[in-house]
């Protein structure tokens, strides 16, 4: 049974954080199999970089996927190469692809707007080089589903504020705000709580005098890591 306590501590960091940057309206982004294929080249890079290996991979193979799957691996590869790790994400494209089309009978991902959120998670993580944050990307941002990515800002806000421990897994922090909020809330919380990473509560120093959600955060109101954070 989920402790109310902390169910209403979500309600209040919801509340605030709507109101310090609005309520966000979902809008579908990307085709899901665009979204996949930018997730994959995401892995370990910002951005900026994985905008460009995306950008430049359509324009190489004219945003054919299929001329993408048939290509040798060096051309993909050039192609890609500003997402850094293109050894590597080169062939998880391909295999991505082959998968699809193998499943699917083309390149085309919008059965999964219709089937169970976790049979579609567990289809999704089933590609090379897909967790659970790459899955929960693609049902959120682009069907809208009943998903919660956890990135890195995510990850810290979630522990500091103790909606999780600690020393939670991205599954974890993921989980614990599924059970605490309901599913029409995750997109304008995800998008919220990257604008407050980024802004206010960052990685190297939280700017807790400035922060909208001291009366409940832990970390504000322990003494011994406020005194720590200095």
């Amino acid at each position: 049974m989920q402790d109310k306590s902390l169910q209403e501590k979500a309600e209040w960091f919801l509340a605030r954080l709507n109101d310090s940057y609005g309520v966000q309206t979902w809008e579908p982004e990307d085709d899901p199999v665009d979204a996949l294929i930018s997730t994959i080249l995401s892995a370990n890079t910002n951005d900026v970089n994985s905008g460009r290996a995306f950008e430049q991979l359509c324009q190489t193979f004219a945003h054919d996927w299929d001329a993408v799957r048939t290509a040798p691996l060096a051309q993909i590869i050039a192609a890609i190469r500003p997402a850094g790790m293109y050894n590597q994400k080169a062939p998880a494209i391909v295999a991505t692809l082959e998968k699809i089309l193998a499943d699917r009978g083309e390149y085309n991902l919008d059965f999964l707007a219709h089937i169970p959120v976790d049979e579609a998670v567990h289809y999704l993580t089933q590609f090379p080089g897909v967790g659970h944050k790459t899955a929960s990307i693609v049902l959120l941002f682009c069907f809208n589903r009943a998903a919660f990515p956890v990135d890195t800002h995510v990850q810290r806000i979630s522990q500091r504020i103790g909606i999780a421990p600690r020393k939670a897994s991205t599954e974890k922090v993921k989980a614990a705000w599924e059970a605490l909020l309901p599913p029409e809330t995750f997109y304008t919380l995800h998008i919220n709580l990257i604008h407050h990473g980024r802004q206010v509560c960052q990685s190297r120093q939280a700017r807790c005098e400035i922060c909208s959600l001291q009366a409940q955060c832990d970390y504000f109101n322990s003494t011994n890591e406020w005194t720590n954070r200095e």
